[in-house]
């Protein structure tokens, strides 16, 4: 009875020219039942994710690795039919990704320096379990040279390119003379080590402010920071060098050239260790924060065919220079004007991978595999299609509002994925009850939508995120959410500037329209209402009454923002009948008040809604839009009545400095009786590895100071108080 049927069949039949019959049968019954999904099968039937159990690759893999990624690797292992080990330090010893393993393994306490970076703990487990190769993942030790020559040298496959490759493009340094030789676009900049502060300064005043000053073994926006002038180098190469040496063991900085306003564009290659590599296509990753990426998109809105060739086959030249085999990035920053230059190479997988898998089928873990075990690549670039749209938000456990993003911990006590929008995947390796801890990375999950077009890959994103329940941390729903239906995003027009451009004053969550405004009004005085009327009853029977019987209209008066309003509510049945201010509204939803997602319709618009706390004094936390707002719902004479009720003063915080973030101290630069001016730097906090330099907020002498270096402080923690 579909209408694309006809065309189903023709595209299915014209991309299973040239399969053998089994795929081709597999192709036509998946045409059969995606229906209108046809777009994702017609052009992956020449590259697919087919597994053949007559190809024998390991019996046991350990991944060294946790979290999200560590569960991805595991599910292609169990595909392949191949057992898994994990490894885990004792914090994470009831991790997603150990129960999903056939093994485990603990290498140590929380700390990463004592676990997932521990090597010898980590070969002591592949000697123990007896596994064949080891998948790093990415982070921790997937980019360390010693780690895959101590693996070969115990005769160990490591998953991923050879140490020359490792050593030759994890070295920013060594990597852009080798991409200029290999003929690649480079940055202008110093191809040496800078030695010291005063040598950074003199090298920034030669190739001309703005520059980029970045950790030679670094990745991640770690130990990476932008200089406009003088006195901002001294303090990038102070913070850069202390973040490298924290995060990679190696404290070696170089500087460039910042390149203003670019796109941050990359490359995935695929190369195998017969000589053979191919480009599988682009991923737009230019919405950043702090140098990290936050959305990213395959393909890119931006790039014309010429240039994606263009990239693509420098980016082949690259990883054949090298003697590459595996799965890796090379990384582009690209103008206004489709200039593209060289950033850096990525020995590794990405953490946004998943888009790239989404628009041509390939199963990269498994693909990373096959190469180690010793197989060519199956695929020609002829065969690697652009096949839809596929979008991926990282959600974090972070507070958006906090320099668009500040680590936050805690424990998950609610959580509930959208797997009931379409075209949504999730890589996470969390559930409800996990625990957000200070040692590692706040990522939740890689949340990925995809449609035969942007549009609808963009919609389905929107969906996902409004039915996303992360209940016990902040998150960073509320900026994704934003980002993804701001006019200049849906346009495509943007660069790693987008985030400081859209919210130059920092992101304060959605700014609500008037008809916005009334449909969360009218939205929360029927919740309100629809809970009182639940309220006196049980089991379907009248209770004691706290309300007066047979109630037609409910006078109320809500609290938004500082603003008051009338509202008069009736009902029928499960509709209500909402009156704003003079204007009317129909509520409709099956009040379902015991599940976290309410689907409500405010005259004929379908909206997802959260409640996410009640109380009895009419405070409702809702979520609408992404974001949660803060209503008070009174009856009238109980709004007439809280006018008379004293406010409590804020906390003058000018005076008090409070960490706001959970982290260690690093440092502390001042002592009591010291004079600070406002700005100055005080301490200096770590969280996930990235350091937060705290500063005064006022010109005044130093009072007390309540941390140390190396306390572990907690967010709202009083760090320094001023007179």
């Amino acid at each position: 009875d579909n209408p694309l049927q006809p065309a189903l069949r023709m595209a299915a039949m014209a991309a299973c020219r040239g399969l053998s019959g089994a795929r081709r049968v597999i192709v036509m019954l998946k045409c059969t039942v995606l229906g209108s999904r046809y777009c994702f099968v017609t052009s992956r039937a020449l590259c697919s994710s087919i597994y053949d159990p007559n190809e024998k690759t390991f019996e046991k893999i350990l991944i060294a690795n946790r979290g999200e990624i560590a569960c991805r690797v595991i599910k292609t292992c169990k595909k392949m039919g191949i057992k898994t080990v994990a490894v885990h330090s004792d914090v994470d010893s009831s991790a997603i990704h150990v129960k999903m393993a056939d093994e485990a393994v603990c290498v140590g306490p929380a700390p990463t320096s004592k676990s997932y970076l521990n090597m010898d703990a980590i070969m002591d487990a592949i000697k123990k379990t007896g596994a064949q190769a080891v998948h790093p993942g990415y982070g921790f030790l997937s980019e360390n040279k010693e780690f895959a020559k101590n693996l070969a040298a115990a005769g160990v496959s490591f998953i991923g390119p050879d140490t020359h490759a490792i050593q030759a493009m994890g070295d920013k340094i060594e990597s852009k003379l080798l991409a200029k030789n290999a003929k690649v676009n480079t940055i202008p900049g110093f191809d040496g080590v800078v030695k010291d502060a005063d040598e950074a300064v003199r090298i920034a005043r030669e190739i001309g402010y703005p520059v980029m000053i970045k950790a030679s073994a670094g990745g991640g926006g770690k130990g990476m920071r932008i200089a406009w002038n003088d006195e901002e180098t001294r303090e990038g190469f102070r913070f850069s060098s202390q973040e490298a040496a924290s995060s990679f063991g190696d404290d070696r900085l170089l500087i460039e050239k910042f390149i203003d306003n670019p796109r941050h564009i990359e490359i995935q290659v695929l190369a195998d260790k017969q000589g053979n590599a191919l480009w599988l296509n682009e991923r737009e990753c230019s919405i950043q924060r702090r140098n990290q990426k936050v959305v990213e998109e395959a393909p890119s809105t931006f790039l014309d065919p010429e240039t994606r060739r263009a990239m693509g086959e420098q980016a082949v030249a690259l990883a054949s220079a090298v003697r590459y085999s595996s799965a890796g990035t090379v990384e582009f920053l690209v103008d206004s004007k489709k200039n593209f230059y060289f950033l850096e190479m990525n020995t590794r997988l990405q953490v946004e991978h998943p888009i790239t898998e989404c628009i041509t089928g390939l199963d990269l873990v498994q693909e990373m595999i096959r190469v180690a075990k010793g197989y060519p690549l199956r695929h020609k670039q002829a065969d690697i299609p652009i096949n839809g749209w596929a979008i991926e938000c990282r959600v974090y456990a972070e507070d958006p509002y906090k320099s668009f993003g500040l680590p936050s911990i805690g424990k998950l006590s609610q959580y509930q994925e959208p797997f009931q929008v379409p075209g949504v995947r999730i890589d996470s390796g969390i559930n409800e009850g996990s625990d957000i801890s200070i040692y590692y990375d706040p990522m939740i999950s890689k949340l990925v939508t995809y449609g035969c077009n942007r549009a609808e890959a963009l919609q389905r994103m929107e969906e996902a995120l409004d039915n996303y329940v992360i209940r016990g941390v902040a998150h960073n729903i509320s900026l994704l959410r934003e980002i993804i239906v701001n006019p200049r995003f849906v346009s495509g027009d943007i660069t790693t500037k987008f985030l400081p451009e859209i919210y130059p004053d920092g992101f304060k969550g959605h700014s609500l329209t008037d008809p916005e405004k009334r449909e969360l009004l009218a939205t929360a005085a029927s919740l309100h209402v629809a809970i009182q009327l639940r309220s006196h009853r049980f089991l379907g029977n009248q209770r004691v009454h706290i309300l007066k019987p047979g109630i037609k209209n409910w006078e109320l008066s809500a609290r938004l923002d500082g603003s008051d309003h009338s509202i008069i509510v009736s009902n029928t049945g499960s509709i209500f009948s909402v009156e704003i201010d003079g204007m009317k509204l129909n509520v409709a939803s099956e009040w379902n008040l015991a599940s976290p997602l309410l689907p409500v319709t405010v005259d004929g618009t379908l909206r997802t809604v959260q409640c996410l706390s009640r109380d009895a004094a009419g405070n409702l936390s809702i979520q609408f839009l992404g974001t949660v707002y803060k209503i008070q719902i009174l009856s009238k004479f109980a709004a007439e009545l809280s006018k008379y009720m004293l406010e409590k003063e804020p906390e003058d915080t000018s005076s008090i400095l409070r960490s706001p973030m959970p982290g260690t101290v690093v440092a502390v630069s001042i002592k009591p009786g010291d004079m600070v001016s406002e700005g100055q730097e005080i301490c200096v906090i770590e969280a996930m590895k990235m350091q937060n330099s705290m500063t005064a907020a006022k010109t005044a002498k130093v009072k007390s100071v309540h941390c140390t270096a190396g306390e572990t402080v907690g967010e709202g923690d009083i760090l320094v108080e001023l007179e």
